[in-house]
Formats: structure tokens, C-alpha cells, sequence
């Protein structure tokens, strides 16, 4: 964690076809929170972050969860913790320490949860600085604002559709065609 401000803000917003205690529980996990950050994909240039967690399994106030990778040779590295959890509604964790990353540098992220008669409104948000020294401050100039979207645009998508897979078929068409 880090006093200093985070001045760059993010936000993604999806209805998630599922009351908000089952959606809580799943978001709650941090190996389904971060999934698309554990495949390889154009925006990680093919790498995987590998995420560990201590015995609080990332789901209590002051529980921490580390994620390291390599990319292009370099390692890559954060600590998080998570900071706020009221269940079902909200949670919110930042880094701490010294992250080794490319485009952003400290950032606190979350997502809130409002229901939305049998469903819930789902909003993920990243409040983020970039990095001071290059090349992450060239990169982050350039690729950290994209990459933050990406971020939470993938862990309100990957909700909406993890829940949308178990509603029945005819259930399934009328709420991707909203």
C-alpha cells in the first residue's frame, strides 16, 4: 500500500444474471477474479501470471495475493491485499510493496454489487498511477489507460458470462440480446 495518490480511474459495469450473494461468491475467489490474467492472451504477449494465495484464500480483510510472471525476459511480480470486504455488496483490494509491472504501477481495484431484481449490476473499477521509470513510464503513457480497461472490462465480462452459461437455453438468448 502506498500513500500516495492514484490520480487515473477505470470502470466497467455488466448485469450479472444472478442474485448477488452467488456472484459475490464467485468474484470472491481470486482465481476466478483473475482468470484472464492466468491465459495467455495478446495483451499479456502469450504470457501467464501464475496467482498464489495465503490461508486466507484472498477472501478475508488483510488476506494477500501475490501473482508473478515473465514476459519478453522480464519478471514481473505484485503483491496485493484486500483492504475492504462487505459481502455480498463490496470488495476492494490494492498493491503493496514495490509491483514490478509494465504500464501501471500501484493501483487499488473492486467491484461492487447492486441488485437488480433476480439479477445483480456489477461494477469492477481500477483507480491506478503510472510507472515513474522507463520504460514502464514511456509504456504506461502510451498502453496504461488500455490495459486497465482490458482489465476490468474482462472480469465484468468473464461474471456475465460465467452466469449467463448456466441459465437455460431460452433464458440464455433473451439476456445477450439486452
Amino acid at each position: 500500500m502506498s500513500d500516495e495518490p492514484l490520480p487515473l480511474h477505470a470502470e466497467s459495469t455488466a448485469l450479472v444474471h444472478a442474485p448477488v450473494d452467488r456472484v459475490f461468491d464467485f468474484l470472491d475467489d481470486p482465481m476466478a477474479l483473475s482468470s484472464h490474467m492466468r491465459k495467455p492472451s495478446a495483451m499479456m504477449m502469450g504470457a501467464r501470471m501464475a496467482v498464489e494465495v495465503d490461508s486466507g484464500g484472498g477472501r478475508v480483510v488483510h488476506s494477500k495475493i501475490r501473482m508473478h510472471a515473465h514476459l519478453l525476459g522480464m519478471a514481473l511480480s505484485l503483491e496485493e491485499v484486500v483492504t475492504e470486504r462487505q459481502a455480498p455488496h463490496k470488495k476492494v483490494w490494492e498493491t503493496m510493496g514495490t509491483p514490478r509491472l509494465l504500464v501501471i504501477a500501484h493501483y487499488r481495484m473492486g467491484f461492487e454489487l447492486t441488485p437488480q431484481g433476480e439479477a445483480s449490476l456489477l461494477r469492477v473499477f481500477i483507480d491506478y498511477r503510472l510507472p515513474s521509470a522507463a520504460p514502464g513510464s514511456w509504456l504506461g503513457r502510451w498502453l496504461g489507460a488500455y490495459y486497465a480497461r482490458w482489465c476490468i472490462q474482462r472480469m465484468a465480462g468473464d461474471a456475465a458470462r460465467h452466469f449467463n452459461s448456466t441459465l437455460p437455453k431460452d433464458r440464455r438468448m433473451s439476456a445477450s440480446a439486452k
